[in-house]
């Protein structure tokens, strides 16, 4: 029957497979034409081709190996692991391309961590992979997309106003709350697609919580349950990665400052 009802929304077959393929090239056509890179060369189409083939690559690897690892709890938590490990290598290697690319973990761990566990143990999230990898997925995936936004925000803005800074200093002010009175409105920012996001569902779009639900024969009032909880968790994680980001970058953990 899921089957069945997934087929009806998207049907896997190659017409599936040669759509995918000219969206690719559109998206990686459009980036190369319009020089869509920070320094306009041809780098962000270059990216958008790699990153769809890494994706078809892992989507397959991950189904294969999701299978598998549901069954068996140290796998489970393993899995959990090495997604939080490439989220924080993701979000660092973003924000900064120095030694203090590693301080991304902690804005990602930060929320995720706690979150989960509180879930679990107040009984709406079962230790079952079939289950704790996709909210889990979730909310990393909203952490990181919040730290990066944060973190490049925040250094790109002390960046462009480093005279700012310095005159806080001169005023008296600690490096910390120099740093914050520049970076703090600019970082907040990151929190505006989970807001969006949030503000819109069921009118603008319905999330792939909402269909995955729908799809796996649930009402629709438990899928728009859970499709609730998943956005205010979001909110709640995203909200603490931000803030934790924002700090780190205020003590001067995350910065730009080339190696000696």
């Amino acid at each position: 029957m899921r089957d069945l009802a997934a087929q009806a929304l998207l049907p896997v077959n190659a017409t599936l497979g040669a759509a995918l393929l000219v969206l690719l090239l559109v998206a990686a056509a459009t980036a190369a034409v319009f020089r869509l890179s920070p320094d306009g060369s041809y780098g962000r189409a270059r990216e958008i081709v790699v990153a769809g083939v890494r994706a078809a690559a892992q989507l397959g690897a991950v189904s294969l190996v999701i299978g598998w690892v549901i069954h068996h709890l140290a796998a489970l938590f393993a899995f959990l692991l090495l997604m939080f490990a490439v989220a924080a290598r993701t979000a660092g290697r973003r924000i900064t391309e120095n030694g203090s690319w590693w301080w991304a973990a902690l804005p990602i761990a930060g929320p995720v961590v706690p979150v989960v566990t509180g879930l679990t143990l107040a009984g709406l999230l079962p230790v079952r992979g079939i289950a704790m990898i996709p909210v889990t997925g979730i909310l990393i995936g909203g952490a990181l997309t919040a730290t990066v936004l944060a973190g490049r925000r925040a250094l790109d803005e002390l960046h462009a106003r480093k005279g700012e800074f310095e005159a806080g200093l001169a005023l008296g002010l600690l490096p910390r709350d120099a740093r914050l009175e520049v970076i703090r409105p600019a970082a907040s920012d990151a929190l505006l697609p989970g807001l969006d996001q949030t503000r819109t569902v069921g009118l603008v779009t319905l999330p792939g919580a909402f269909v995955g639900m729908l799809l796996g024969g649930a009402s629709p009032a438990l899928a728009g349950a859970v499709q609730l909880f998943v956005l205010i968790a979001l909110m709640a994680v995203q909200a603490i990665a931000v803030a934790v980001t924002v700090e780190l970058v205020a003590y001067d953990r995350l910065n730009r400052t080339k190696p000696a």
